[in-house]
């Protein structure tokens, strides 16, 4: 998180930039279930790993193209010529090892539900009780015991790319955490 531009109106990231005030104002922290749902965002934020947000969300109307709108069903079905088309499109983040994740996750969320047990269900059972809002960006974790069981059961299930920092991120971006600072307007709107 960068610290937060006062100059026009507060919010914990992204004052400057249309989308990325969009996206801070409408959708990050706010609760995100279903299956396809949770694996786009467990996706996107695999490939930011390393990066900006922001270098992903400029991207992520092209990664749903890509990766067939997250549709794990179809995603599961690509093989090595369709890993090669992906590393050949310069409209999403070209790293052989996060694209080859994000078509194995596909097919271990498939296998998931083959078992009973939905992505969305197993991700929102790791939901945290609610803590005090953050008070600085300083105040907000890169990881709690909560994400790393989240990511230990995530790999257990066959999901690559999801370490506790990942699914920490995830959290925050799917509502399972709150983490807008306490005089964030944004704060409470799930």
């Amino acid at each position: 998180m960068s610290t937060p531009d006062t100059s026009g109106p507060f919010r914990c990231f992204g004052t400057g930039d249309p989308l990325y005030e969009s996206y801070h104002d409408t959708e990050w922290g706010r609760p995100v279930h279903g299956d396809r749902e949770l694996y786009e965002r467990l996706s996107l934020e695999a490939f930011q790993s390393g990066l900006s947000w922001i270098t992903v969300l400029r991207r992520r109307e092209t990664f749903r193209a890509a990766f067939a709108g997250f549709d794990p069903e179809v995603v599961a079905a690509y093989g090595e010529e369709d890993v090669e088309r992906l590393m050949a499109d310069p409209g999403i983040i070209r790293n052989r090892l996060k694209v080859e994740a994000v078509v194995a996750n596909a097919r271990a969320v498939l296998a998931l539900a083959a078992a009973g047990t939905g992505l969305s269900e197993l991700v929102w059972s790791h939901a945290p009780p609610a803590r005090p809002a953050p008070r600085s960006p300083a105040d907000v974790p890169g990881s709690t015991p909560e994400s790393t069981a989240l990511a230990r059961a995530l790999k257990s299930a066959g999901l690559r790319f999801v370490g506790p920092t990942t699914a920490y991120a995830t959290m925050q971006a799917c509502g399972l955490v709150d983490d807008h600072l306490a005089h964030c307007p944004a704060r409470g709107r799930r």
